[in-house]
This record gives structure tokens, sequence and C-alpha cells, in this order.
């Protein structure tokens, strides 16, 4: 029993985490948003000025789900790259900066704190920078596929700044109840 794997059965296992480490990406990072009230429908985030280059909310949905299904692909190739040297401090980085992702739609638009989620931004794509770097020693595929992830992190970053300059003081914007008529 000590045989080395066939390509058929290594292409499985990767397979397999595939199948077990993406939906736990896309299923978190959607539960996060929800719990925190993101995108169009908070009433809060309705009444700040939005930049020019704002995408209308459902691009911002499909676009974090392609990015958290590329994110936990290449998430996935690192755990499958059992003996790979740097495996452990990549899968360390990449749960660090995926931690504080799921926090970033609680502090902006659960905590209202536009800036401070600016600055949690900037140290995710520090962190999202050095986890690709570590992955690339490790699977340069599961690098490449964090590259959409780190640009749409600093558009994400410009336009967070760009809502603070629009919004002095949003984080203490005060909206009022919503009234239905009967």
């Amino acid at each position: 029993m000590n045989q080395i794997a066939s390509k058929g059965q290594l292409r499985m296992s990767l397979l397999r985490w595939i199948l077990f480490v993406v939906p736990i990406t896309v299923l978190l990072g959607f539960a996060f948003s929800q719990f925190a009230n993101s995108g169009e429908e908070n009433r809060w985030f309705q009444a700040l000025t939005k930049p020019d280059a704002q995408p209308p909310g459902p691009v911002f949905g499909a676009a974090w789900a392609l990015l958290y299904v590329m994110m936990g692909t290449a998430f996935a190739m690192v755990l499958h790259a059992r003996g790979a040297p740097l495996r452990g401090p990549a899968i360390i980085l990449y749960l660090v900066q995926y931690a504080l992702n799921l926090f970033w739609p609680v502090l902006f638009f659960g905590m209202h704190q536009v800036g401070a989620a600016f600055w949690l931004l900037v140290i995710i794509f520090l962190l999202a920078l050095g986890t690709t770097l570590v992955f690339g020693r490790v699977r340069k595929a599961g690098a490449w596929l964090m590259v959409p992830y780190l640009a749409w992190l600093c558009f994400a970053a410009v336009l967070n700044k760009q809502i603070e300059w629009l919004n002095p003081g949003a984080e203490t914007l005060v909206v009022p109840a919503a009234r239905t008529q009967i």
C-alpha cells in the first residue's frame, strides 16, 4: 500500500477539495453579507452619496460570487498540495485574510464605520497580496486565481474612500425608519 497515487487519483483528490472548499467559501461570503444587510436594500447605504464609478448592486453580488469561487479553488489547490514547502503559512495567511474579508461588510454596512472599513480593506489587500505570493510558491495556478481578487480589492478600496469623502459623518447618519401605509 506504499504506492504513489496515479494522476487520475490526484485529479479526483483535488476535485474533492474543490467540491468541499468552494461551496463553503461562497456560502460564508453570502451569509456574512446577509447578516450585515449589505447592498442596495440597506437603507443607510441608500441614503449615502455614491461615487460615479459605483456599479449597480447586482454587479457586486455576481463579482463576489465569482471571486469567492476563484479564491476557494485557489485555496483548495493549496490544501491539496500536501508536503509542499510554505503550504502551512499559505493556509494561515489565506484564512486570516478571508476572515477579515468576511468582517468587512459587517464593519461597513452593519456598523457604518466607513473610515475603518477602508483601512480594513488596506489590511486585507496586504494580506491577500502576501497570500498570493506564498500561493505562487505552492501552486502557481492558485496564485493566478487570486489576482482578480487583488484587483477587486483595489477597486473596492477606491469606492470605499470615495464614499467616505462624499459622505462626511456617514458613521452618524441616521435614516428614519421605513413607514408603511395601510
